[in-house]
């Protein structure tokens, strides 16, 4: 919306700044996290009303979470949603198809997730949500009718093609493959940021920081002269993604302050599910989908940790951790909630500078 500003930019020169990506970016981080510092108080109160007993927590989970976590509301992703998306529709280029391919992928995910979190509270079962296999197929419908808009949008070769970091030329046409190539990016970003998502403020930090170092590709790639600088497949009009990633890191960031332990509020699979389509469909979008592999290293780590505890019980009856995902084993060893999360917080931050280093290391 603010954008418009700049068609008047002729009679009042200040505001020739609202055509800058970073102005609106942090304008976008601002605004979000104002919003949800304002909002989050009375979303909580009002979910605490309508919830009741809150969010079900898991019996066979430790044994500290049934004390410290019971009645605590969930559906937080309700705040990050909507500071992010009022945010982003004040800032970002309404004419941007990116923006907007982003957004339909990340609510979608979002309302999907509500209702998982929906179902879960009103059957108080941490068990009886969405039937996984349905949720699935659904996320994998919107994330291929997002992939084959962002192909739409590419030119020739390069929308299809797999690029690989480290390497200057180095890149696969895919042709139409990449399409489920990059739906499986999404759902997998997706899935893999919900099954973080345990432990107060586990899922947030890194979700931010992910953010952050995508909403700096994003700017990177989708300007001409610095993503030639750098020899990037220049994709034109990511940048304006940038001010999509800006407002996710200030709704988090509001987020984060009612979800510091002890926790007022849950982010659920409404916020979790959510943010994570977003960064696979950015990630998608900026031909990044490696690099997300590493940003997003400690998301991977606990979506492997959760497919290889399944597929040992099932194939010998053993369990490789002591529970899935991997956060909770290191409970169930003693580590105390502060330190796992810390120490989660510092691996994102050093995977995330590896996938800025990507960028240089040609």
């Amino acid at each position: 919306m603010f954008y418009w500003l700049t068609e008047l930019s002729d009679k009042v020169s200040f505001l020739n700044v609202f055509r800058y990506i970073t102005f609106r970016t942090g304008g976008a981080v601002v605004t979000a996290l104002v919003f949800v510092f304002l909002f989050g108080g009375p979303i909580i109160d009002l979910l605490r009303l309508k919830q009741g007993k809150g969010q079900p927590i898991r019996s066979d989970g430790p044994q500290s979470h049934l004390i410290t976590k019971v009645g605590t509301p969930t559906m937080g992703g309700l705040m990050i949603l909507s500071g992010m998306l009022v945010s982003t529709l004040l800032w970002a280029n309404p004419s941007n198809p990116y923006v907007w391919i982003v957004l339909f992928v990340t609510l979608s995910f979002g309302v999907i997730g509500f209702y998982d979190d929906y179902l879960k509270v009103t059957k108080q079962s941490a068990n009886n949500g969405f039937s996984g296999r349905t949720r699935l197929i659904i996320e994998m419908v919107i994330a291929v009718i997002a992939c084959v808009a962002l192909t739409n949008l590419g030119r020739g070769t390069t929308a299809t093609s797999l690029v690989f970091p480290f390497f200057k030329d180095l890149s696969i046409n895919l042709g139409y493959a990449f399409v489920l190539l990059g739906a499986f990016v999404i759902v997998g970003a997706g899935n893999a940021v919900n099954l973080t998502d345990g432990l107060d403020g586990l899922a947030i930090v890194p979700v931010m920081i992910a953010a952050a170092t995508f909403g700096f590709i994003s700017y990177v790639v989708g300007n001409a002269l610095f993503s030639e600088y750098l020899q990037l497949r220049y994709v034109s009009g990511t940048g304006e993604l940038a001010v999509v990633c800006g407002a996710c890191i200030g709704a988090g960031l509001g987020f984060l302050w009612f979800n510091a332990p002890p926790a007022s509020i849950f982010m659920g699979d409404t916020g979790s599910l959510a943010l994570g389509g977003l960064l696979g469909s950015v990630a998608v979008a900026i031909k990044h989908e490696i690099v997300l592999a590493i940003v997003g290293g400690l998301f991977v780590l606990e979506a492997v940790s959760v497919i290889v505890q399944v597929i040992s019980f099932k194939l010998t009856g053993k369990r490789v951790f002591r529970m899935a995902p991997i956060h909770h084993h290191y409970e169930q060893k003693g580590w105390t909630e502060p330190q796992i999360v810390i120490r989660f917080w510092i691996i994102a931050v050093v995977l995330a500078l590896m996938g800025l280093a990507t960028l240089k290391l040609r």
